[in-house]
């Protein structure tokens, strides 16, 4: 991490883990590990279902509360979906857009990500924007194309001024939920990647001060030597993030 050029963020993404009471419950215990923590931004993306819990579990403490989707129109007929309105509305800052598993399950394409991305920087949410390569085109080499191609489309039309309020995630989609984590220096490779792309659209001041977070089994083993790579500002973490003592030691190699 460079803290002189750019914020250091860890996130959770709890997927589809988590009931109300069990979010308060974590939260609760989260907020007491991580007090006085302030080398890093904290941020918890959870179910649409538990944001009101995890909200008031939040109040007055450095966690802030994101969402793990969000729709591109402001309201209509599209049974499921949430609103950016509908977030800001229940106390929701960040929102992670285009995760692997949304683009895999759930038909997400590189298009529809530029405009959820649109949507919520319009909105006034902070963005934490997921690209990543699968396995077979990491094998063809083509790992760097894919990264940059993901992010130009995925900010297409989003102006320089916005880009304070977006985070992309670097998620290798072979090092999600399997395990495999890549190396540091394949981590910060693939960040470099990203903050070059940025760079070719926004010119290097603006590549500079983004962060870029890792993602792909980041876990309180590993956190220290990937967040001791210089492009990588943080991590976009799953499996920790569900237990608090994991997440804190996290949140600890971030200080």
């Amino acid at each position: 991490m460079n803290k002189r050029k750019r914020k250091a963020v860890i996130a959770g993404n709890w997927k589809m883990n988590m009931t109300p009471d069990e979010a308060s419950a974590m939260i609760s215990e989260l907020r007491e590990l991580v007090k006085g923590k302030r080398g890093c931004e904290i941020v918890l993306c959870v179910p649409a279902i538990d944001i009101p819990a995890a909200v008031k579990a939040a109040k007055g403490s450095r966690i802030k509360i994101g969402a793990e989707n969000v729709h591109f129109e402001e309201k209509g007929a599209f049974t499921g979906e949430i609103s950016a309105k509908m977030l800001t509305s229940s106390g929701v800052e960040y929102v992670i857009v285009g995760h692997s598993e949304r683009r895999q399950y759930f038909g997400e394409t590189d298009e529809t990500v530029n405009r959820r991305v649109k949507a919520a920087l319009n909105a006034g949410l902070k963005v934490i924007l997921c690209v990543g390569e699968v396995l077979a085109q990491r094998d063809l080499g083509i790992t760097a194309e894919v990264l940059k191609m993901q992010t130009k489309i995925a900010l297409n039309g989003v102006p320089a001024e916005q880009l304070e309020n977006l985070i992309i995630a670097y998620e290798p989609v072979w090092a999600i939920g399997t395990g495999r984590v890549a190396t540091p220096e394949q981590a910060d490779e693939g960040n470099g990647f990203v903050r070059s792309a940025v760079e070719e659209l926004y010119g290097k001041k603006a590549a500079e001060a983004l962060t870029v977070q890792y993602g792909g089994s980041m876990n309180e083993k590993n956190a220290s030597d990937l967040l001791g790579k210089v492009n990588v500002d943080g991590g976009l973490i799953g499996g920790a993030s569900l237990v608090a003592s994991k997440f804190a030691a996290i949140v600890d190699a971030a200080q």
